[in-house]
């Protein structure tokens, strides 16, 4: 396949797994109506994820050898991911998502205060922008603080995303379908830990146990298993400015469809928020020539 071709391909897959994800939401909150409250939900469909991910990852192509770190990276971006999936129980839609992609102002501050990287007067233009965003978008309900524990699990998820990410981009890759297990393995253990501390067993009656199993099913194959490879092979090829860029579909697609199928509503005051962390994401990857030295973390 020519290089045009294999970045129109990765470029269509990025942009179609941020569309997806925008009605990820959907998934966790069936679960939850079904019996499955709170983190079971999650961790339903990451461990039906990391059954059907496993035949592929063992019997996959072998990767390079990597070290133990890159591993824990990648565990600790699906330990993100399960607390971005739990807070969709008990947050707005709209409000999870915007909290979830402030993550970039996380990465720039990581970036410059523990890796060490130069950082431009676009990224300082970001930091600023995503903190005024930020500070709107939780002071619009009069107090600027999360108003429930969705929105902690996704400024929480978002912070330990990019912390995820920067190691991700330093240390040896994996191959994509041994990331998918990895991945899926961290989120399953987070959210295993989440549910026994708040939502200890017995579990409440699940209504209908076979609807429910497929539920699981469909949506840990779908979301945790061939979205995140399909990303975690198109990401390698192509400028993480674009990368970055493609998967805010995700927001647009979340937002409109938590609005027509949840009726969840955003004030303006919120909308104006959301859109100064999205500009402070565009800033923070407007630059790509950066070249960040290989630090070890």
């Amino acid at each position: 396949m020519s290089l045009d071709r294999t970045t129109s391909l990765a470029s269509l897959i990025v942009l179609a797994t941020g569309v997806a994800w925008g009605f990820y939401w959907l998934s966790v909150r069936a679960l939850d109506a079904n019996g499955l409250a709170g983190a079971w939900g999650t961790v339903a469909m990451t461990l039906a994820a990391c059954l059907l991910i496993v035949p592929f990852a063992r019997f996959g192509r072998s990767a390079p050898s990597a070290p133990l770190s890159s591993y824990a990276f990648v565990a600790l971006g699906g330990a993100a991911f399960a607390l971005y999936s739990i807070g969709f129980v008990q947050g707005r839609v709209a409000m999870i998502i915007l909290l979830w992609f402030f993550s970039p102002v996380w990465s720039t501050l990581i970036g410059r205060f523990i890796m060490g990287w130069a950082i431009s007067a676009l990224r300082i233009a970001a930091i600023v922008t995503g903190l005024m965003g930020l500070a709107i978008l939780m002071g619009a309900d009069g107090t600027p603080l999360p108003e429930n524990a969705g929105e902690v699990m996704s400024l929480l998820g978002g912070f330990l995303w990019s912390i995820s990410t920067t190691g991700i981009r330093v240390k040896p890759p994996l191959a994509p379908a041994m990331a998918a297990l990895v991945f899926a393995l961290g989120a399953t253990a987070t959210a295993l830990a989440l549910a026994l501390l708040f939502a200890p067993p017995p579990l409440p009656e699940i209504a209908h146990p076979v609807t429910t199993a497929l539920i699981a099913i469909a949506a840990g194959g779908f979301w945790w298993g061939l979205t995140l490879a399909a990303l975690m092979w198109a990401a390698v090829r192509l400028d993480p400015a674009r990368v970055s860029i493609l998967l805010m579909s995700e927001v647009l697609v979340g937002t409109l469809s938590a609005a027509l199928l949840a009726g969840e509503q955003m004030t303006a005051l919120e909308l104006l928020g959301g859109g100064l962390i999205l500009a402070a994401g565009v800033l923070e990857i407007w630059p790509t020539q950066r070249a960040a030295p290989r630090k070890q973390l």
